[in-house]
């Protein structure tokens, strides 16, 4: 068997806000949930978890970093729905660019933020 990657869980204090977040910047769809968790599903067969933590096991969530590969017309309607929701973003991760995408490795990409303060990129084209 090759490797893929499977699944993540991701920190929030919302989780079903956090997992509406995605299912609306990104149109990921629904995956059934359970225990503490509020799915989504990714194409490829990919499951990114929310998980609520805690205030008193974790006082502080550590910002991670989620890039996402889309297409050209998924990342025009997601970027619309990020402009039209008044969400801030940046063309570079050390957001000097306020309200702008990048064009870097022949693509479109753009950085925001999810509701528990993750950095999130989206990018029409991978790296290598």
């Amino acid at each position: 068997m090759t490797c893929t990657f499977n699944h993540t869980i991701i920190a929030t204090r919302d989780r079903v806000a956090s997992a509406a977040f995605y299912r609306h910047v990104l149109e990921a769809a629904q995956a059934p949930s359970w225990g503490p968790f509020t799915n989504i599903a990714l194409d490829g067969g990919v499951l990114v978890q929310f998980a609520d933590l805690p205030l008193h096991v974790v006082p502080e969530i550590q910002p991670q970093h989620y890039a996402f590969l889309v297409d050209d017309a998924l990342f025009d309607r997601a970027y619309a729905r990020l402009v039209e929701d008044g969400t801030e973003h940046w063309a570079d991760p050390q957001r000097p660019r306020p309200g702008e995408i990048n064009h870097g490795h022949g693509g479109r990409g753009v950085y925001f933020l999810d509701p528990a303060g993750h950095y999130l990129e989206m990018i029409t084209r991978p790296y290598v």
